[in-house]
Order: C-alpha cells, then structure tokens, then sequence
C-alpha cells in the first residue's frame, strides 16, 4: 500500500527518524488491516513544543510524549474506506501525531531501550490512536493496544533489548 508520511521536524536531530516512520507507519497500518492509501502527518518538537500543542488542543497543561489527532471517529478495528479519500491525491486523511523527540530520548534511555525503538513504539501507539483504540482506562482496550503494539514492532523487528539510539 502507497500510504503517504509527511514528516516535519521543529528540532535537530529527528531526521534520523524519519525514515524509520515511512516504515514503522505504512507497517502498522497493514498490520491492523488499512487497505486503502492513507496520508498522516508527523511533527517532530521538544517537550515544551508538545507541551503548547497539548494546552492549546486538549487543555492538559503539561508536555507529554506523543499526541494523536485523528481525522476520524473510528473504533478499534474499523477502518476508513476509500470514500473517505481526498479526491485530490486518493489518499485517506488519517489525522496527525505529534512526537516529543526529547520525551523519547529520556524514555528511551529510562526503559533501556534507546530512542529509536521509542520513537518506533510511539509512532505505532499513534497510529493506533488514529484507528480508534483508546487506553483512557486500565481495562481490556489498554491490554488489546499494548498487545497490537508489541506484535507490529515485533513484526518489524523492533524489541525491547539490545536497541541502541
């Protein structure tokens, strides 16, 4: 499937990611079963650009690690059709995330797995968000998430040992 990345980056440092996401999303994307082209926009910034971003769209006055802003209301395991393309390109408007590159490289380094297996986590627990998984609570969803999360970095070969970056 020809999904569409389109990265933009406030801070140094991420374009080393950037084409580990024009894998890791067009992945998770046939992992879950997209099967039409879909486009979805990645921001990289630093925790005080993530930060602004959360008190301006959802009101939560602190910086966090990835946001998701879906483009539509799906639930887990629905997926966007072709009606839902843009005529122009032919491509779904899946929606946005927003990474903390700096969040990353502290978790990261706090989990002992390093930045680019975090990056690669946060990117897929996005695109699950655009599909429609939440985790707001402690029950079965958050299971289910990090259950689809580990099987497509697993699939990508992405684990949580010997992760360096």
């Amino acid at each position: 499937m020809n999904h569409e990345i389109i990265i933009e980056t406030e801070v140094d440092g991420a374009e080393e990611y950037a084409d580990l996401l024009r894998q890791v999303i067009p992945a998770a994307l046939d992992a879950q079963g997209v099967d039409v082209p879909c486009e979805v926009d990645v921001l990289f910034t630093d925790d005080e650009g993530i930060h602004q971003i959360n008190l301006e769209q959802r009101g939560v006055d602190r910086p966090t690690d990835v946001l998701s802003f879906p483009m539509f209301d799906l639930q887990p395991g629905e997926h966007p059709t072709g009606e839902d393309a843009d005529p122009g390109d032919n491509l779904v408007p899946l929606g946005d995330m927003v990474i903390s590159l700096e969040r990353a490289r502290a978790q990261g380094e706090e989990f002992g797995h390093g930045t680019r297996r975090e990056v690669a986590y946060l990117a897929v627990h996005s695109v699950l968000h655009l599909l429609g998984y939440d985790h707001m609570d402690e029950g079965p969803m958050k299971a289910q998430m990090r259950e689809r999360e580990e099987i497509i970095l697993g699939r990508l070969g992405i684990g949580r040992e010997g992760q360096d970056g």
